[in-house]
């Protein structure tokens, strides 16, 4: 479980003005400290016995000096840290004092071992070795962790990816932060970022009402500067035909209007409405997939509405 407290949440609210939420340049210690503690659960401790039974050793010892000494191999270097330590050691002082890609490169391989060799550990191997975290759960933390710290990476099939590489974020979600960082734009852009914030907390129910919170506030926003009447009441399928009836759409695009009204109405409110109601005896989970595609959806939809709203005269 990742822990919401103060600092966090201060860090946050400076964030609100920079055009992304993420960043990729500086691998804070804090977050080097919290991906130790990941190993440690997930890895298992390095130790071997000496005197009567010197030669056992932790099946965790395997892993640790796989991971050293391919780290050391790629890198074309004798050893990590420091030689009077042992391998889980040495990788965590490297870690420490590493630049940022070669922190990363170190995470990677190491969360491949996870990944692909501790998960296949039987369970009284797991508990020889002191694992206690499942790999599963140590990928999830570790992704949570990047989010947690707004650094813009994930732990994907085996690689560390930049967020930034992914096409909807830097087409939709970057420019959708800087069109409402414009004035008149303050009350979505608050709940845009509010929804981002909840997706980053894993949060994925309130990211999924607080996106379609920030569609609907744009274009109410839309309306106030245009002085286009709208009841106070108005949801996105109402605020939809306001968009239209007012000729937002260009001209060029009424081909598409019928495709275009049809993503708008029944896309994000899809989504986002069975969150808005009841849920039940049973608690109803929105897994993270879907608060990222309402997310994109609703970024896409701000970014179009208000360059229409821009350019139209």
């Amino acid at each position: 479980m990742i822990i919401d407290i103060y600092s966090k949440r201060k860090k946050q609210l400076e964030l609100r003005d920079k055009p992304d939420v993420y960043q990729y340049d500086q691998i804070p210690e804090p977050f080097k400290i919290q991906v130790v503690h990941i190993w440690r659960a997930a890895i298992g401790r390095y130790w071997r016995f000496t005197g009567y039974s010197q030669g056992e050793e932790s099946p965790a010892c395997k892993l640790w000096d796989t991971i050293h000494d391919t780290m050391a191999r790629e890198k074309g270097m004798w050893g990590l840290g420091r030689a009077n330590e042992d391998p889980s050691q040495r990788c965590v002082r490297y870690l420490l004092e590493a630049s940022t890609d070669d922190s990363l490169s170190l995470i990677e391989l190491s969360f491949r071992v996870i990944d692909r060799i501790a998960r296949d550990f039987w369970r009284d191997v797991q508990e020889q070795a002191s694992i206690t975290q499942a790999a599963d759960d140590a990928i999830d933390e570790l992704n949570g962790r990047f989010l947690e710290h707004h650094l813009g990476y994930q732990y994907v099939k085996g690689n560390i990816v930049r967020v930034d590489s992914q096409f909807l974020h830097s087409e939709t979600v970057k420019p959708a932060l800087g069109l409402l960082n414009e004035s008149g734009f303050t009350g979505p852009s608050d709940e845009f970022m509010r929804a981002l914030d909840h997706h980053r907390k894993g949060d994925n129910k309130a990211a999924i009402a607080e996106a379609l919170k920030a569609f609907e506030s744009t274009m109410k926003s839309i309306c106030v500067a245009r002085k286009w009447t709208y009841g106070p009441r108005d949801t996105a399928n109402a605020l939809n035909n306001i968009m239209f009836e007012r000729g937002l759409v260009p001209s060029e695009m009424q081909s598409h209007f019928q495709g275009l009204r049809s993503a708008l109405e029944s896309g994000l409110p899809t989504v986002a409405n069975p969150q808005r109601h009841g849920q039940g005896a049973t608690p109803v989970e929105a897994p993270r997939r879907l608060a990222a595609y309402a997310l994109h959806l609703v970024a896409s939809n701000i970014v179009f509405l208000v360059d229409c709203h821009k350019a139209k005269k």
